[in-house]
């Protein structure tokens, strides 16, 4: 490990690793069409980003003009077809990814996602993205019967990945919570799909580029 203090590290996805917003927007104004609803901006639709697809959607319908009984529930099976058609149109990692990624593989660190999207989705995103196979686990709202804030997706991480001292990125309190519940350090990005400042989201440490992720990292 060349004397690094993390063996894993891990990662959200929406608004981490990847800005996702221009698909997920997509998606989400190609379902409000559905219902006659004008679409709506992409910074409106970035804060709604991070619980799952379903919230995103529960969202974009109150934003646009109300929740009408059994529109989500009818409506959410159209927005993941067309979102999975489209899933990687305009998303990409955001910049610095790649080499984070590169320096941390080079010190032996395993690194992990752990996000609220449907794990299926995640590992079709990111395989589409050629960065499914950089990653020792990939666990999504779905898999382990829990998501987050709950811890129980941190602690699968730290299982499937052999054990050892673990830290986790995000860009949302729901990020910083499950990695507290957790017991592991939490590390916020400051250029994600924010609801707040990530100087109020109660992460240990905030980072403004990826390329700062390793040199800090080493330094805890």
């Amino acid at each position: 490990m060349n004397g690094f203090p993390f063996a894993i590290v891990g990662f959200d996805l929406d608004g981490t690793l990847l800005d996702t917003l221009g698909d997920l927007a997509a998606a989400v104004n190609h379902t409000l069409a559905q219902m006659d609803r004008a679409p709506l901006a992409e910074a409106a639709v970035r804060p709604m980003i991070g619980r799952g697809a379903k919230h995103m959607l529960e969202e974009g319908l109150r934003a646009s003009g109300g929740v009408p009984d059994g529109a989500v529930e009818g409506l959410y099976p159209e927005l993941l077809r067309f979102y999975e058609a489209h899933i990687a149109v305009h998303s990409r990692p955001f910049p610095g990814v790649v080499a984070a990624l590169d320096g941390l593989d080079a010190l032996g660190v395993r690194t992990a996602v752990v996000t609220n999207k449907l794990e299926g989705l995640a590992r079709q995103l990111l395989g589409g993205l050629d960065l499914a196979d950089r990653m020792a686990t990939i666990i999504g709202g779905d898999t382990v019967g829990a998501r987050k804030p709950s811890p129980e997706p941190i602690r699968a991480m730290i299982e499937r990945c052999g054990g050892g001292r673990a830290v986790f990125i995000g860009d949302s309190i729901y990020d910083v919570m499950a990695a507290k519940h957790a017991g592991v350090p939490s590390v916020a990005v400051s250029f994600g799909f924010l609801d707040r400042p990530a100087g109020e989201l109660g992460a240990d440490h905030v980072i403004d580029h990826f390329d700062e992720l390793v040199p800090l990292l080493a330094r805890l």
